[in-house]
């Protein structure tokens, strides 16, 4: 079982207002709303799911929002980014459509020899785009994309690019990665490792460490709740639990969502 992961399922985060938070990811960023439902777990709790026009797995940023919760707070053991793939020379457009709809966002950055633009959502969310090498107008992954919103092909969110951990003691969290999970160990540069799996799609995890004591993050909306990561079939999934059992970690039982299975 050379890769029990095949890239990201979804990431899962805490908002504020639902409405507040649909204008911006469907409205700014062009996302497709893919499902409006509930939490499993709080049917009190909407559940949204944003994607691409199929909802690809890779692809769906989904959000509890309460309307009424503190702002959550970014620091040590936090994802305290999301990047979304987009096609080469994009970030001018994206540049250009923030400042005309009066969305701060922070003068673009080279990583891994890719242009990166960090800007945050309504609720103070951190979150990046990044030119993909690969990704055009007229590559494959464009039949996916959501055509009825305010985004053309041409600068069109893809897909998730990566997501970035905080991690003061990072082996641990690489060896679940690299072990476990089949990524494999790639670049550096200053503080930042990235990880990479193989597949259509997939998703880097970058580990950073802090440049300085940073205290704990805290939960609340604009922080990411969890990150889902992908397995081929259920039988994978059942070994990927056995091997994470055997490393001292708690984990669930299958949870049955109806359109997938899932371990916590």
């Amino acid at each position: 079982m050379s890769t029990p992961i095949t890239g990201l399922h979804h990431v899962t985060a805490l908002a504020g207002p639902p409405q507040r938070n649909l204008d911006f990811h469907v409205g700014t960023l062009g996302l497709r709303l893919v499902k409006r439902t509930v939490n499993f777990d709080a049917p009190d709790v909407y559940h949204l799911y944003y994607g691409d026009r199929v909802g690809t797995p890779g692809s769906i940023l989904t959000f509890f929002p309460f309307p009424m919760a503190a702002a959550g707070k970014l620091g040590v053991g936090e994802s305290i980014a999301t990047a979304f793939a987009v096609p080469t020379g994009a970030l001018d457009a994206w540049m250009d459509r923030f400042a005309d709809l009066a969305v701060d966002f922070d003068v673009p950055t080279e990583r891994f020899g890719q242009r990166v633009l960090a800007f945050r959502d309504a609720d103070g969310m951190p979150f990046e785009l990044i030119e993909t090498v690969g990704l055009t107008a007229e590559s494959n992954e464009t039949e996916r994309v959501w055509t009825d919103g305010p985004i053309d092909a041409e600068s069109a969110i893809r897909r998730f690019h990566s997501v970035t951990l905080l991690i003061d003691r990072p082996t641990e969290t690489a060896r679940i990665l690299t072990d476990v999970f089949g990524y494999e160990e790639g670049a550096t540069e200053g503080r930042r490792t990235r990880f990479t799996v193989a597949g259509e799609g997939a998703v880097h995890i970058d580990l950073l460490t802090p440049d300085q004591i940073t205290t704990r993050g805290r939960s609340g909306h604009g922080t990411t709740h969890h990150i889902a990561f992908r397995t081929p079939d259920d039988e994978t999934q059942a070994t990927v639990r056995e091997q994470l059992m055997s490393l001292g970690l708690g984990v669930t039982t299958v949870q049955d969502r109806n359109y997938f299975r899932s371990i916590y």
